[in-house]
């Protein structure tokens, strides 16, 4: 493993990870050394060789599972392209394993999967649909899961919701209890934290109401979202915030967009997005803490909502923003961040926020001198775009120059930023 590590390196930290790692592999390869060679087929034989955390799906490259999903995608990318070197029909069992993960994988680590999958997959072979990716023989074993007749006739002969649920709308607006049988009351307790959150007088009040918080999340059988949403912990002062963040935590999550994102989307989310003056100090350290601890969370929980705030991003935003993503991701993990952000694909910018939230959110950028100077912040930050990346920036810097020509201090701006923009673009080509 400690002879790969050079390549990782490359994948991590590199502007243009394809090329550098072609070239460390052409100028590694040794086929005369006692020692295990470094050629293509080691290498995706170490993608798929088991590591020391017990995986999900056993049939699964194990250690693609457990590396950064800004890793996963760039090296996934390095396999299309230098897919001549490889074996096809390893890259294409890779792809298709990678892509079977389903909704747990990453947005980008999908993309680049499935553009490898289109790059070796075999013609001759019948995919069916949008990345459906079962074999014939596949196929055959799902018949067993599909809905029997009897219930395909039923919801035919009803005025169902569903095709695949034959219930009435008389049926779907009878009022249902929020609680199940033999399960807690849980719409009483959460405005009775609601009260007690309001009227928090010490910080031992405030651990306390914490831990009762986290009991009602985790005992009651409802989505923890519709629980936080009955609470409204966002309503809790700056340093009462600052403790629920801490006692919510528990440090047991792995499901990145669960729990920790429900943290930051009805704690600081709420907050941040109304925000008309600078953020207070206390609540500003803990949520980078929390961001560094749970990047993912910290990039769909909180950072996208923020930035697609329908209104746009003001300067005490902006100022948020920018320490999130200097004191708490990766230079790599920003980058492809910004390009989730520049893409033309809405679905990219999928994002966890409250339902009562989302209309403070829009699906498009809003383009307000704030939002340049986040961008021109990022960059200073020597964050490399890729170049679809720079190219949507550019054009967005030429389209509102153009609407805002005369206005001296915003065209000063648009030329920083454009300058910078072109400067990641050329460090990219070199």
């Amino acid at each position: 493993m400690e002879g790969w590590i050079p390549l990782f390196e490359i994948f991590l930290n590199s502007p243009c990870p394809e090329c550098e790692a072609s070239l460390w592999l052409q100028k590694a390869f040794n086929p005369s050394s006692n020692a295990s060679p470094i050629s293509t087929a080691s290498f995706l034989s170490l993608l798929k060789t088991p590591s020391e955390t017990t995986s999900i799906d056993p049939s699964s490259p194990r250690q693609m599972r457990n590396t950064a999903a800004v890793v996963q995608a760039r090296i996934l990318s390095f396999l299309a392209y230098d897919h001549q070197r490889f074996c096809k029909r390893d890259l294409c069992k890779l792809a298709r394993v990678m892509l079977n993960e389903g909704r747990s994988l990453d947005f980008w680590v999908k993309k680049a999967a499935q553009r490898l999958l289109d790059m070796v997959s075999v013609s001759n072979y019948q995919w069916i649909s949008h990345f459906n990716l079962d074999t014939e023989e596949e196929n055959v074993e799902d018949e067993f899961y599909s809905m029997p007749d009897w219930l395909s006739d039923a919801a035919k002969d009803s005025d169902s919701v569903f095709t695949w649920l034959p219930m009435s709308s008389d049926e779907l607006s009878e009022t249902v209890p929020l609680t199940a049988s033999g399960a807690i009351d849980v719409e009483p307790m959460a405005k009775s934290l609601k009260s007690r959150l309001l009227n928090v007088e010490s910080t031992s009040e405030a651990v306390e109401l914490g831990k009762e918080v986290h009991k009602l999340c985790s005992e009651s059988k409802q989505n923890s979202l519709v629980v936080l949403d009955l609470i409204e912990p966002w309503s809790a002062d700056d340093e009462t915030a600052a403790v629920l963040i801490s006692q919510l935590s528990n440090g047991s999550e792995t499901y990145e967009l669960g729990w920790p994102s429900h943290i930051l989307c009805s704690i600081v989310l709420p907050k941040f997005l109304v925000l008309n003056e600078p953020a207070s100090r206390v609540l500003m350290m803990r949520t980078i803490e929390y961001c560094k601890a749970h990047q993912t969370s910290a990039e769909y929980a909180l950072l996208l909502p923020l930035i697609l705030r329908n209104e746009g991003i003001n300067n005490p935003i902006c100022d948020v923003i920018t320490r999130i993503i200097k004191e708490s991701l990766h230079p790599g993990h920003v980058s492809a961040f910004c390009q989730k952000l520049l893409c033309e694909d809405k679905d990219a910018r999928r994002f966890v926020c409250l339902p009562r939230h989302r209309c403070l959110i829009s699906e498009e950028l809003v383009w307000t001198d704030s939002l340049f100077s986040l961008w021109q912040n990022i960059l200073n930050h020597n964050v490399h775009l890729t170049q679809d990346s720079v190219d949507q920036l550019v054009y967005h810097i030429h389209e509102s120059a153009d609407r805002c020509f005369g206005f001296y201090p915003w065209s000063v701006k648009f030329q920083e930023v454009r300058d910078l923009a072109q400067k990641s673009s050329s460090d990219l080509k070199l």
